[in-house]
């Protein structure tokens, strides 16, 4: 118990750490993954196959890769960020796949003749999937959506060997202090079910807020 209270500045900092990441990176993996979900049921060809080969390519890149091609690789084109920054763009970019799919799964349980009906009254296909597509599917796509963010909360904990400050980095620290490293990770653990529960519980509400009617 000492450990915690003894040094709660140092797990506090890393604990906010972890939650900014996964709020930022969350986000951009939300809008990053219903754009590229567009994309891969759009009729133009070639944003069909923008969407497969961004979904191909960050599903099935290891994420520590991932972050060492942002982290070592964006500077050497000129893109300098903060750490955090890097972080928060690899994460959201290699979640945004998962949502990308979750999203398209959801799209594809609408009824073809809902899009039909609306293409026959005059509406575009941007209008038929915001106002028709989108809200139905929407219902069934809040699960796997929870679910894919409570792993990016999880995932965040690479970022810490990237210079960024998040929860499970605290563990370095505290090791050289002289902490018993069995104490120090049940805490860090602690910390990550408080993030991990969190999410879970805000999408439970969701979906009971969003669901049919019986």
């Amino acid at each position: 118990m000492n450990v915690l209270f003894d040094n709660w500045d140092i797990y506090w900092e890393g604990f906010i750490g972890t939650i900014e990441l996964t709020a930022v990176a969350a986000a951009l993996a939300l809008v990053a993954g219903v754009l590229v979900a567009a994309c891969r049921v759009s009729p133009v060809a070639p944003l069909r196959v923008f969407g497969a080969l961004w979904v191909t390519i960050l599903r099935n890149t290891p994420l520590t890769l991932l972050f060492f091609a942002v982290v070592l690789g964006l500077p050497r084109f000129g893109i300098v960020l903060p750490f955090f920054a890097f972080a928060a763009l690899a994460l959201g970019c290699y979640t945004s796949a998962f949502i990308c799919e979750a999203v398209r799964s959801g799209v594809n349980t609408v009824p073809a003749g809902q899009g039909e009906a609306a293409r026959s009254l005059g509406m575009t296909f941007g209008q038929t999937l915001q106002l028709i597509v989108m809200p139905q599917a929407f219902r069934s796509v809040v699960p796997p959506i929870g679910s894919t963010l409570i792993a990016l909360a999880k995932n965040s904990a690479i970022a810490g060997s990237f210079s960024v400050v998040e929860l499970l980095g605290t563990y370095r620290t505290l090791n050289e202090m002289g902490y018993s490293i069995v104490w120090t990770f049940v805490w860090i653990a602690a910390g990550y079910l408080v993030v991990t529960l969190s999410i879970s519980a805000a999408f439970r509400l969701i979906e009971r807020r969003w669901e049919v009617a019986r």
